[in-house]
């Protein structure tokens, strides 16, 4: 029989333990497929006597993780600790420096330090790998790197954060509000304590910004994605995109388009968007993720599954375990970090849309006619309006529109002629309305 892959594992949370059980009940056919036994050695995380529901006596534990990797019993660590700096990357480089592979779900040091992991895990000769970091178990980084390597990627577009898509589709469905329905998630254990990477947009964009290095061979730059989140939707929102044919989902996307001196210029936004019925996206309900890419000879390829959770992230790491056994490393990132492009960012103002806009005002007369000569004078054609009353004496109204094809640009400039109104009680939301 082969030697066996040794593994230290650090990070004994949700994902550690199910990497643990699914070792254990997977055991053989994992190592039929890997060509060789896959065999934890040592583990380590910060609560030694937690009760983790798996039987960790097996195993040697480490109090310093980022010892793990000097120890001459381990070929491959796996990172599930989280965090883009501090312990985790402290990790990641002494893992990559003693030649040893890293397999990691950490999304956010990848998004910030993958380029330079990537390059000391080629000039190591070692894998850097990170599956679970995008989509939980979904193989969206393998389909691109791998399966769809003979395309030229056009765009790529998707939900990316379970919380946020259980969070708009369960108002769409209850017709409560965003505080309800963040507060119901926490419950429920879709949205932690503290939700502000996810309902901001952040955590998407950490996966998004991994997704545009692999898919367009750009280098991997996380400062360039613009990022907005959900917590300004309104159940009313949700409500007249429902009327109008859409539902709204928070979206990741991204797109090439050529450069004015030659090559390609890379527009990478996370954003809440109003999704058209026959779009893929528009039926991807709860903490579900998915991934549509666009193949030049492929045509439309469309990842979807189960974005985070014990069971489908521990697939993903295992996935990528096997791949090490096997002796498949390659590039993190398709190609050699030396050959991934720099590319310029995108103007996002020259982009042609539809767009929805929602005004909270005050409710006196002259209101509309300000906002309405706002979007005139800024050269923005309004397709259709709807006007929600007062719900008490004194009260807020909601104004909201939805404007013909044009320039991002015409949209932000009517906004800009609207700043400091009397008439505006809260800042704007504008949506982009995605085509089918």
């Amino acid at each position: 029989m082969a030697e066996p892959l040794r593994i230290a594992l650090a990070g004994l949370g949700t994902v550690g333990a199910g990497v643990i059980r699914l070792l254990d009940e997977n055991a053989a056919l994992v190592g039929a497929r890997a060509g060789r036994p896959l065999q934890i050695v040592a583990v380590s995380a910060r609560d030694r006597a937690k009760d983790r529901g798996v039987d960790l006596s097996r195993y040697d534990w480490c109090d310093d993780m980022t010892a793990m990797a000097a120890r001459d019993d381990v070929d491959i660590v796996v990172e599930l600790v989280g965090g883009s700096d501090g312990p985790a990357l402290t990790l990641a480089r002494n893992t990559i420096a003693q030649g040893k592979g890293l397999v990691t779900a950490n999304k956010a040091m990848i998004a910030h330090h993958g380029l330079a992991l990537a390059e000391a895990a080629e000039s190591a000769g070692v894998a850097l790998k990170f599956e679970a970091a995008v989509a939980g178990g979904i193989p969206v980084v393998k389909g691109l790197r791998e399966g769809a390597a003979a395309n030229a990627i056009e765009s790529v577009q998707g939900i990316l954060n379970g919380t946020c898509n259980f969070i708009l589709s369960t108002m769409e469905d209850s017709g409560a509000d965003f505080g309800d329905v963040l507060a119901q998630a926490q419950a429920l254990g879709y949205a932690e304590a503290d939700p502000t990477f996810d309902i901001e947009g952040i955590d998407a964009a950490h996966k998004l910004a991994i997704l545009s290095a692999i898919a367009f061979g750009a280098r991997l730059d996380f400062a360039q994605v613009h990022a907005e989140g959900i917590a300004r939707v309104r159940a009313a929102d949700i409500a007249r995109a429902k009327d109008l044919g859409f539902v709204i989902r928070l979206v990741g996307s991204a797109d090439v388009e050529p450069a004015p001196g030659g090559g390609q210029r890379l527009l990478q936004r996370v954003r809440p968007c109003l999704v058209p019925d026959g779009h893929p996206l528009a039926h991807v309900d709860g903490p579900t993720n998915a991934v549509v890419a666009q193949g030049n000879f492929s045509g439309r390829l469309l990842f979807q599954g189960a974005g985070a959770g014990d069971g489908p992230t521990a697939s993903a790491v295992v996935a990528d375990l096997i791949d090490i056994a096997r002796g498949e490393a390659g590039p993190a990132f398709s190609v050699p970090v030396g050959d991934l492009a720099p590319l310029e960012p995108a103007d996002a103002g020259e982009r042609t849309g539809r767009n929805y806009i929602r005004f909270t005002v005050a409710d006196r007369p002259g209101v509309l006619a300000e906002i309405t000569a706002a979007m005139r004078d800024a050269g923005v054609s309004i397709e259709s309006l709807i006007q929600q009353g007062r719900q008490k004496e004194g009260g807020e109204v909601l104004v909201a529109m939805v404007v013909h094809e044009g320039p991002a640009r015409t949209v932000t400039e009517a906004l800009r002629l609207l700043e400091g109104s009397e008439s505006l009680t809260a800042p704007p939301l504008v949506m982009p309305i995605l085509a089918a």
